[in-house]
């Protein structure tokens, strides 16, 4: 687990930090987890990962549901995850305005949120009756070569940019110097066109398409990114610019209406 300028605050809980970083060690993908898979996402002994794990699976948090030697999230944590959904209120506002964008676009729309040094999908919109993308639910994206992370980098602020990269810890190569470019070239983006997407020559994915515009709730501290995605032959870039880019824009206006916003840039400047 990586130290940072918190963790040196005496009031920082390394305790409760390090059984949230057994949480976040879960991906959708997994088929459950033995402590020694965790700690290896984690960087955590496996004698301390042991004891959280048996903590956080008394408390409900984690659970042996079908393999005794693997663990999963448990009900526990379906119930802080649905607590948090309810408390904010654009998720609930936004999912019937994001299913219409996916529907009309044929792509697969987002929701992704920072997660230390990377983008992480904390929703999905699939269009009805077309086959979509293959990401999930807590897919972690980076900031460097996706539409959503450029978006990210663009709509924070000074000291949630700096973070970022830091936390990023070179991730694909990610610098300073090439984070701020991509957040420079993301934000004129937002300015000129309202969206942002990523040169798909630089995409971390090559069988991926995005573009993403930011949001900013008064519910939280940092921004969002909303983003639509398809595989290449059905998102073009010129159809990301001139069809899917500009929908999802009227989506997320739509929402700040809704929440009675402003747009993001009249709120935002770097």
């Amino acid at each position: 687990m990586k130290m940072t300028d918190e963790s040196q605050d005496r009031r920082f809980a390394t305790t409760l930090a390090r059984g949230l970083s057994v949480l976040r060690a879960f991906r959708p993908s997994d088929d459950g987890l033995g402590n020694a898979e965790i700690s290896e996402r984690t960087g955590l002994p496996k004698s301390t990962v042991s004891r959280l794990t048996f903590t956080l699976q008394s408390l409900g948090y984690l659970t042996h549901a079908r393999r005794h030697d693997r663990y999963r999230p448990g009900p526990a944590l379906l119930a802080l995850g649905n607590v948090a959904s309810a408390s904010i209120s654009f998720v609930e506002l936004s999912g019937p305005i994001m299913q219409r964008v996916a529907d009309e676009t044929g792509t697969l729309a987002l929701l992704s949120v920072r997660d230390r040094g990377r983008v992480l999908i904390t929703k999905t919109w699939r269009p009805q009756e077309v086959s979509s993308i293959w990401l999930e639910v807590g897919h972690r994206l980076p900031f460097k070569g996706s539409s959503s992370g450029h978006a990210m980098l663009a709509a924070l602020s000074e000291e949630g940019f700096c973070e970022a990269v830091a936390d990023a810890q070179g991730h694909r190569g990610l610098d300073d110097e090439n984070a701020r470019e991509a957040r420079r070239v993301a934000y004129t983006q937002l300015v000129t066109e309202g969206f942002v997407i990523a040169d798909p020559a630089s995409y971390f994915a090559s069988n991926i398409h995005a573009v993403s515009v930011p949001f900013q709730s008064r519910d939280l501290s940092e921004p969002v990114i909303f983003t639509c995605g398809a595989m290449p032959k059905d998102l073009s870039m010129e159809r990301m610019q001139t069809e899917v880019g500009p929908r999802l824009q009227a989506g997320v206006r739509e929402l700040e209406r809704i929440m009675g916003q402003g747009p993001f840039l009249s709120r935002h400047d770097i």
